[in-house]
């Protein structure tokens, strides 16, 4: 398998979410933002999507898509885009096979407890190739920083 870096080929993925399979196929010479983020409906994830959802205008007008992705159920996302008035697609990726092809789950350290989990992830795609990774993103701000980085490509 290939190294998750930038300048590499994104790996190819597909997931369903409320509106339907998406793909990346679907955005082949395009540029699209794919986020990872570990549950709906807890307090940084929550945070995190009305954070793109609040800029979906602008990531739009400089010809950007949005996709966030998590373990969770379409039904759970469903009822997390209802409650916040999301306007990120969401995918659902219950195996976590897209999440582990971007090298997204990852040993994490809680209380001292180790566990296997989503490391929060961002990547800016643009024609199929990885311009920008963030790791362990911190949420205040990042949606933002994202949205710089894409309008500079």
């Amino acid at each position: 398998m290939a190294k998750i870096t930038e300048g590499a080929k994104a790996p190819a993925w597909e997931m369903e979410s409320a509106g339907g399979p998406i793909r990346s196929a679907d955005y082949v010479g395009k540029t699209y933002v794919l986020y990872f983020y570990p549950k709906d409906d807890t307090p940084g994830c929550t945070n995190e999507n009305k954070d793109f959802s609040a800029l979906a205008g602008d990531f739009a007008k400089a010809g950007v898509a949005l996709v966030g992705a998590s373990k969770d159920s379409l039904k759970a996302h469903e009822k997390f885009t209802a409650k916040y008035g999301l306007a990120v697609p969401l995918g659902s990726d219950p195996e976590g096979k897209v999440i582990e092809a971007f090298e997204s789950w990852v040993e994490k350290k809680l209380y001292g407890r180790e566990y296997m989990g989503i490391d929060r992830s961002t990547f800016l795609v643009q024609d199929g190739v990885i311009k920008q990774i963030w790791r362990k993103v911190k949420v205040a701000g990042h949606a933002q920083a994202v949205l710089e980085a894409a309008k500079a490509l």
